[in-house]
């Protein structure tokens, strides 16, 4: 029914998509600000002081996947590089 309303008074098929598109996927400037700021995140991931390797995975596992649900996808390689990178020498 919500969707309905928010397309009932669409004039075209394209306005319909268009509407609801944003509504599920927001503007193409909220996708971009949301890029840059999980690739910074990206960039500065580190391991905390007393968190368990499996946090530390569930952490940048949960990054990688925002990114590549927004169209920014890395190469296994650089993946697997930035979490050796990223360990701890405990």
């Amino acid at each position: 029914m919500e969707e309905y309303l928010r397309v009932s008074n669409c004039k075209s098929a394209k306005d319909m998509w268009d509407t609801l598109q944003v509504t599920h996927e927001g503007t193409t400037d909220v996708k971009r600000s949301r890029i840059n700021t999980l690739t910074h995140e990206y960039e500065l991931f580190r391991m905390n002081a007393n968190e368990s390797i499996q946090d530390m995975q569930k952490r940048f596992t949960h990054i990688v996947n925002h990114l590549a649900s927004l169209g920014k996808i890395f190469p296994n390689e650089d993946l697997i590089n930035k979490v050796l990178r990223c360990l701890s020498r405990e």
